[in-house]
């Protein structure tokens, strides 16, 4: 299950709370009775839990794909909505992705080549007004990186995404 980013620094926030309470009944008082202001301590625990969820973030085995675009944690919002998640995760409407999870039974579009999330944006014949230059497959990652942060370029993958979403029927290999 993914968190939001608020729900998870909660569930890190809750988690160490209850940590800090079960070592307190162990071994007595664990920090001495410092009155600290409390925009001080909420400063700790922000490092603390960007911390943590930037290392979970860069050790991670889960998201590798949006990683390779985004390697770092941010608080600032990325902008993205569901189109643009759904192409640089490569989870959604795409033969690939379904054959993955035997949710088809081929990988195939129906134009012949392998359905991914890169071939309907650079190479299908049904995508074929929204095209983008093909990227050289040794700079797949960085093509992506670019495209997405380009306005221009991330509303061609939205139309592509809505368009492929729509029609999924004519996108599959009968």
């Amino acid at each position: 299950m993914k968190l939001k980013p608020t729900l998870y620094i909660i569930r890190i926030d809750n988690e160490r709370a209850d940590k800090l309470a079960k070592d307190a009944m162990q071994h007595g008082q664990p920090y001495p009775l410092t009155k600290l202001p409390k925009l001080h301590i909420k400063g700790l625990l922000r490092k603390s839990m960007f911390e943590e969820w930037e290392t979970s973030w860069k050790n991670g085995d889960t998201g590798r794909k949006i990683y390779n675009i985004m390697p770092s944690v941010s608080l600032r919002p990325t902008n993205w909505i569901r189109e643009d998640v759904i192409f640089f995760s490569q989870h959604g409407p795409f033969p690939a992705y379904l054959k993955r999870f035997q949710l088809s039974d081929s990988d195939y579009c129906s134009c012949g080549g392998i359905g991914t999330a890169l071939h309907y944006d650079t190479e299908c014949i049904f995508t074929l007004s929204w095209y983008m230059r093909k990227p050289v497959p040794n700079f797949e990652q960085e093509w992506l990186k670019r495209v997405a942060n380009i306005l221009v370029s991330r509303r061609k993958i939205r139309i592509i995404v809505k368009f492929l979403s729509e029609n999924r029927d004519l996108f599959r290999r009968a």
